[in-house]
């Protein structure tokens, strides 16, 4: 997807949520960092520079892609800042993150509401001031479903299970087309594609 420089899509941005590190990368909270990593192999934008304590990449023409490195729970910063910076709009930025609600495989696109309990999403609202942010959770429950309460932290900071990688990955792409998606044709051409 090559956008020109009047084309919408190059101002935009998609922003994964995640933990920075080796010891988070495989994790089931850091989905939202797979899915902007397989964008910027699919666009071709490396993601190398350091900007609003966020790793960021842009080639000319393209959207804004950022990885937060202050983890999880304070992701709205980092958000924050580049909306500012760039002279973003919320409707403008594509917030992507793990869902523990969500069956694995499943993608849920919104242009906004609730963070549902998400400490990331609530971060980034918190800090945008506005629920009008549209986002893209990927579902990361197992058959069984995500524990509640305190158990929570430690399922979504765990590792996919082996039987599990293979769909893990497989939503991982179809999350970067829906991504892609999102910055050609909009909010509701996504959501009508990638809902079901």
């Amino acid at each position: 997807m090559a956008a020109s420089a009047e084309d919408p899509a190059a101002r935009r941005a998609v922003v994964g949520l995640g933990n920075p590190g080796e010891r988070y990368r495989e994790t089931r909270h850091n989905l939202g960092f797979r899915v902007v990593e397989t964008l910027a192999r699919r666009l071709g934008v490396p993601l190398t520079r350091i900007e609003c304590n966020a790793l960021v990449g842009e080639n000319a023409g393209e959207p804004l892609l950022a990885l937060p490195q202050t983890y999880m729970n304070r992701s709205g910063y980092a958000v924050r800042c580049l909306a500012e910076r760039h002279g973003f709009e919320p409707p403008e930025m594509l917030v992507v993150y793990d869902e523990a609600s969500l069956p694995l495989s499943r993608l849920r696109l919104r242009p906004g509401g609730s963070p549902g309990g998400h400490r990331g999403m609530e971060s980034v609202v918190e800090n945008l001031r506005t629920d009008r942010i549209p986002r893209l959770r990927l579902g990361c429950a197992g058959e069984q479903g995500a524990p509640g309460g305190e158990d929570l932290v430690g399922y979504v900071l765990s590792p996919f299970c082996s039987d599990e990688r293979e769909a893990a990955g497989e939503m991982v792409e179809r999350a970067a087309e829906a991504c892609e998606t999102w910055l050609r044709e909009g909010i509701e051409a996504a959501m009508n594609q990638f809902n079901g």
